[in-house]
């Protein structure tokens, strides 16, 4: 009965070992889909940044600190953020809605240049994809925690339990045919008594 009970863990565990594995390979496919959008929105934001904040200093340059950081201060428009998440293989990642209202300059037109007003409108424009890199990375750490703990499920079932099932079937199969030996010596002996 333990042999046939541990035949069927057995053929759980594989088969188990099996849909882990591949689990795995689906979930690094897809994290290696994500890592390329990562890359490429961090790209995307880093030269939008690096642009915006070249217009910001040709703006400041051309005003008064002061009013510069008075006008800048101000917000342009109001963004709501709907939070939600989306299941990729099983791991709830963050996805992130932005609506904003129309940006309206928060600033009279003549206080700044129009340096300042493109300035303003790059930022306005840089807040989404910023966004949207937060939410990508934030996936990216959470499928490569997944792809860890499911790599080392699929590690324990591979070296440690599927071996210690297969030895210990192994080893109660042994004894069964060691006893089914004795029995069949016994009886031999026994017949050639009566013989």
């Amino acid at each position: 009965m333990e042999l046939k009970k541990l035949k069927a863990r057995l053929t759980t565990a594989v088969r188990g070992h099996k849909l882990l594995k591949d689990k795995s390979d689906e979930m690094i496919r897809r994290f290696t889909l994500i890592i390329r959008e990562n890359k490429r929105l961090r790209d995307e934001v880093e030269q939008a940044l690096s642009e915006t904040l070249r217009q910001f200093s040709v703006a400041r340059s051309l005003t008064p600190e002061y009013v510069a950081e008075a006008a800048f201060v101000m917000p342009a428009a109001t963004v709501t953020a709907e939070c939600g998440v989306e299941s990729v293989m099983g791991v709830d990642v963050p996805k992130i809605e932005l609506t904003s209202s129309e940006p309206s300059l928060p600033y009279a037109y003549t206080e700044l240049t129009s340096e300042a007003d493109e300035s303003v409108a790059q930022a306005a424009r840089l807040l989404p994809l910023m966004v949207k890199l937060a939410a990508v990375e934030k996936s990216v750490r959470l499928l490569a925690d997944e792809i860890e703990r499911n790599k080392r499920r699929v590690n324990a079932l591979e070296y440690v339990m599927i071996p210690q099932l297969e030895e210990t079937i192994k080893y109660i199969r042994d004894k069964l045919d060691e006893n089914e030996r004795a029995a069949i010596i016994r009886l031999m002996k026994v017949k050639n008594k009566k013989a």
